[in-house]
């Protein structure tokens, strides 16, 4: 009877081993897509509320950037708004709460391009019109939004590189 008794606590000792080596494996394999954003995460979380802000604050004359979103205030402007939006907020905070690894990696690839955009939508701003007269210049609202976009996609950036 030991000899089937020790025979059956062999079994059970086997199946736990293949259960413990099963759950190591589960937590290497989510550990894998996911990525740690630390201190990171606090400066992302500043940068997303910062352009929510942004939105509330003039970008073109007095139009601000909500509004811009919704179409006023000329296509390059409204382009970085869009971008901005997507990726600097929707995105940005879909990836803080996820934390996933490949969605890291959208928010810094989408990051550099919004600020591509927002230094463009700037620039858009600042340059002459066909009437020959300088533009009125950026609203307080875009510049937040073009830093704010920055400090977002060189964060998203160093946290994908820093998986692995």
């Amino acid at each position: 009877m030991s000899g089937q008794a020790g025979h059956a606590d062999g079994a059970e000792d086997g199946r736990n081993v293949d259960e413990l080596a099963a759950d190591v494996d589960a937590v290497v394999s989510r550990a894998a897509r996911t990525v740690d954003l630390g201190r990171r995460g606090f400066v992302i979380a500043v940068a997303i509320f910062a352009l929510i802000v942004a939105l509330l604050l003039p970008w073109v004359g007095d139009v601000a950037g909500w509004r811009v979103l919704a179409g006023d205030g000329g296509a390059i402007p409204r382009l970085f708004a869009a971008t901005s939006t997507l990726i600097g907020i929707v995105v940005s905070a879909l990836a803080l709460a996820t934390q996933r690894w490949w969605l890291a990696w959208v928010c810094a690839v989408g990051g550099w391009f919004a600020s591509v955009d927002g230094v463009l939508a700037i620039w858009s701003q600042q340059s002459t019109p066909a009437t020959g007269v300088a533009g009125e210049g950026p609203g307080a609202g875009m510049i937040l939004a073009v830093v704010a976009t920055v400090i977002l996609a060189g964060n998203w950036m160093s946290a994908a590189w820093s998986r692995g």
